[in-house]
Formats: structure tokens, sequence, C-alpha cells
């Protein structure tokens, strides 16, 4: 399905203080209907305070946005009727079953009667949990309640759903099955607004924007933010031993990033090839065995450590 043009969420120097403290720092950035919009930063950066912000759960310090037409410090009743929410914790009652749950949220969400049967079995058929229905949630695993939390936030059918880390602490496979879920989400025409500090999550939305101390850094597609908004290029060093080789790269002190990416080295200079004799010279002084060095793409990771400096 094509994604439309017409924008569902739109922030215009959006800021938020704590005193002193400038939590969110006159962001702007706009996310079209039916688009997976990753928001990344590690923890701290602002990204839970700017969903609170356009959900109308804290009102900005200054700046503006609207969610599908909507102010989000005036016209909250109507946002909240068209939002979905899920956030770090899954907000899911451990001593309830897992249709006890959905009820509850059904509820919650205004929905009732034959639409929230039928809302009911999307939600479990969806999250796989048919059969499982009269299970107590604390006794689902941690994948398992990340699906029953996207079901409960998606009940009464939200034009715009937010998800607030909703892969922290979930393993690699439900993490995978997770996404899934949310491509199909977004073909249907659900606008899906996802924080995250994986950057491997990254490359499966439509559009990004990388939040640091509360400023966005970068954004754009992907493939947009790894072509034009590298600084400098990347050499992948694979050599042996990673941590001797580590130690006399960051000596030199002379590049933007010096990183370990499993068990290869990362490193990023403007015209990096200019300096693979210094690299080289470095790293046989220090008794580094070089299997392999070589100019690659850089990774979104890359990227964001380069638009710190």
């Amino acid at each position: 399905m094509s994604r439309s043009n017409h924008h569902a969420i739109v922030a215009e120097e959006l800021t938020k203080r704590f005193g002193s403290f400038t939590a969110v720092d006159h962001i702007s950035f706009s996310v079209r209907e039916g688009e997976i919009f990753g928001f990344l930063g590690p923890n701290g950066s602002g990204k839970t305070t700017t969903i609170r912000m356009l959900l109308g759960l804290l009102r900005p310090t200054s700046g503006h946005a609207r969610i599908l037409g909507y102010d989000v410090t005036r016209q909250t009743k109507e946002i909240r009727r068209l939002a979905g929410y899920m956030s770090q914790r899954f907000s899911l009652y451990n001593d309830l079953t897992v249709v006890e749950n959905l009820n509850f949220y059904g509820r919650t969400y205004g929905v009732r009667g034959r639409e929230l049967e039928e809302r009911k079995r999307f939600v479990l058929e969806m999250a796989g949990l048919v059969g499982r229905e009269h299970e107590l949630t604390r006794n689902l695993s941690g994948g398992w309640k990340q699906r029953l939390a996207l079901g409960a936030a998606i009940l009464h059918k939200p034009r715009v759903l937010f998800l607030d880390e909703p892969t922290a602490g979930v393993d690699p496979v439900s993490r995978r099955q997770f996404w899934d879920l949310l491509y199909q989400l977004a073909d249907d025409g659900t606008t899906i607004f996802v924080t995250t500090h994986y950057m491997d999550e990254a490359e499966h939305c439509h559009r990004l924007a990388f939040i640091h101390r509360g400023r966005i850094v970068a954004q754009g597609t992907p493939e947009e933010i790894k072509t034009e908004q590298m600084r400098g290029q990347v050499m992948e060093i694979i050599c042996k031993p990673t941590n001797a080789a580590l130690i006399a790269l960051r000596s030199l002190d002379r590049f933007d990033e010096v990183a370990l990416y499993g068990e290869r080295i990362h490193v990023a200079a403007p015209d990096i090839a200019q300096h693979e004799g210094a690299i080289r010279a470095a790293l046989h002084k220090a008794g580094v065995h070089i299997i392999e060095m070589n100019i690659i793409p850089p990774s979104l990771e890359d990227v964001f450590i380069s638009r710190l400096r």
C-alpha cells in the first residue's frame, strides 16, 4: 500500500523544560499517514517526553504539534479517541487473564458489546493468543506480553499508534515477529510512531529521526540518512586482538569514530583512505594482525555517532 502524502503528525519547534533542564529542545518533524516513523536515541534523550506531549499527557513549554489536525494542547479528547499508546512497560495487569485485560482496555476505549467481541477475536488471532485467553498475564513470556499489549492498544482501531520502546527486553525472534505485525498494521493504513534505541530496528522504518539530548540530529529515510548525512567515510577492519587495536587507533586521536561492531572495528573520518597508512602503522606497532581492511557504506549507527561530533 502506498503511503499518503497527508501528515498524521506534525511537530513544530516542540520544546519541554523542567526547571532549568531542557528535555526536548525545539524539535520539528512530520509523519505521513500510514507510515512507520522511527524515533531513535539513547535512554534519556527525550523520546518518551516527546510522546507524552504528542498524546496531550504533558503540556509543551513552547512550540506546537497536531495529530490528525487536532492541537495536542487544546483537543486532547479527540486525539485520545483516535490514538493508541503502548508504553515501555506494556501497561498490562498481571493478575488478570489475557481476555480480562482486553475487556478492561476495550471498555476504557469505549468499545463494548458486539464490537468488542469482534475486536477481541481479531486481536487474539493477530497476536497468536487463541487458546490462551484464560491464562494469567503474569505467566506469559515477554514476547507474548508484548503482542498482547499491542493488541490492547489497537482494540479501538486507532488511526495513529504510539509505541514507546516496545521491544525493550524482548528476545530477537519476538522482536522480528512484532515488526511483522507492525508492517501489517501500516499496510492497513495505521500511522505508527515508534521509539527505540536499537539501531537495527531503524532499518524497518519508512523514515527516521535521531534525537540526542533533546535535539534532532538527523532525519530522513534510512537510505537518505546513510548516504546524505554521514560525516566522512567508514573503514571496516578485521584484526586480532581487537582490544589492542581499539586502544592503538583511539590513541591516534584523528578519527570521528573508532567503535567495535561484533568482531569488526569501524573507523570513520573524512577521506578515510588517506589515513590507511597511519592505521596500518599504528596496528603493526601494537602487535595487531590485520586480516582485512575495506571502505564500506556506513551503518545507521555510524551516522548517529558521526552526527554527535
